[in-house]
């Protein structure tokens, strides 16, 4: 297929921009979080694909290490489950892990190998439990009281079989983990897809990378999230601003409403209901453990609030016009909610 002059200038500043990163990163390992809440729309699942391929064949490695939350939720609503969750983790016990394992391991997981196969990728799928690649630990969580928080097959990773990976690559495969890990007794425990690809410190500590910047990555993670910031803001690094500030930005704007719009359908909540005030949330659990609530009411709760919290520049700059595009569905959707409502 031939290429319009535009098409062609495009594409020509695309590769003189990313020549750089291309020669400083040519065959070194990647390890990219794939979160559940991205792969609901098939354009974004089809550039991810071609991205990941992209890297492969110009001399990266990426290992993929994905989520699933919005599809084990899915699943669980239509079995009639719901699952209780702790400080945004979720409650397992042993039918929900059976769910969880059969969403991660089976449906997400060869739904993302499958894809980048289709692109001319080689991926191979893996959970935690293949070859002992996860060896994991039961998660012991406290309260503000000190007392232990049972949240039943959710547990850390103990530690990685870096021998699996590192023969997947030599063999010029892509890995595509499931977050599932596996203790000494056998035990199948559903492990924050976030705290997996965290192990990624062993990864990193190969490539030489200063501890000092490991564990800023680290405290990015911790606390870049909208959630972690509801009590006090945290303090970040000009790095993990402009991190925190891509994370908004996903957020907002046109796709911030089709995220929006997808995940209220996903948890079978109502559209709109003028009686459902939006919240106040007093804490992280509050926030992950809303039930009776509505889908626009997340637009008060969350979304008209990011464009004052972006720390950039540009950030803000992006953010001022994604804020117009939401504010304005918003309100067109509450005008004619009242004019047949009359």
């Amino acid at each position: 297929m031939s290429l319009t002059l535009d098409e062609a200038k495009l594409t020509a500043q695309t590769i003189t921009t990313a020549l750089p990163y291309i020669q400083r990163y040519k065959d070194k390992l990647i390890v990219i979080k794939y979160g559940g809440n991205a792969m609901t729309d098939p354009k974004l699942e089809s550039s991810f694909a071609k991205d990941i391929v992209l890297l492969k064949t110009v001399g990266i490695h990426p290992v993929v290490v994905h989520g699933g939350g919005p599809q084990v939720d899915q699943l669980l609503g239509e079995l009639g489950r719901e699952s209780e969750r702790i400080d945004g983790m979720r409650v397992t016990d042993k039918a929900t892990m059976d769910v969880v394992e059969m969403v991660l391991g089976g449906g997400v997981n060869k739904s993302i190998v499958n894809l980048i196969n289709k692109h001319g990728g080689k991926a191979i799928g893996l959970t935690g439990k293949d070859a002992n690649l996860i060896t994991a630990q039961k998660l012991i969580k406290t309260n503000e009281s000190g007392e232990k928080i049972d949240l039943g097959f959710v547990g850390e990773v103990k530690s990685i079989n870096k021998t699996v990976i590192d023969m997947l690559i030599a063999s010029d495969f892509i890995p595509v983990i499931a977050p599932l890990g596996v203790d000494e007794e056998g035990n199948t425990y559903n492990i924050n897809a976030d705290l997996v690809a965290g192990k990624v410190a062993q990864f990193l500590n190969e490539l030489k990378i200063d501890k000092k910047l490991i564990d800023e990555l680290f405290m990015i993670i911790d606390n870049m999230s909208f959630s972690s910031n509801l009590i006090e803001r945290k303090t970040l690094s000009l790095n993990g601003q402009i991190v925190q500030d891509a994370d908004r930005l996903d957020a907002m704007g046109a796709w911030g409403i089709v995220r929006t719009l997808e995940y209220g359908w996903a948890k079978n909540r109502v559209f709109y209901d003028p009686n459902l005030p939006p919240l106040d949330y007093n804490s992280k659990e509050d926030y992950h453990s809303q039930k009776n609530n509505s889908t626009l009411n997340h637009f008060y709760e969350k979304l008209f609030l990011l464009k004052d919290l972006l720390n950039t520049t540009e950030g803000k700059r992006l953010g001022e016009k994604r804020d117009k595009i939401m504010h304005l569905f918003v309100s067109q959707i509450e005008k004619e909610y009242k004019e047949t409502h009359l």
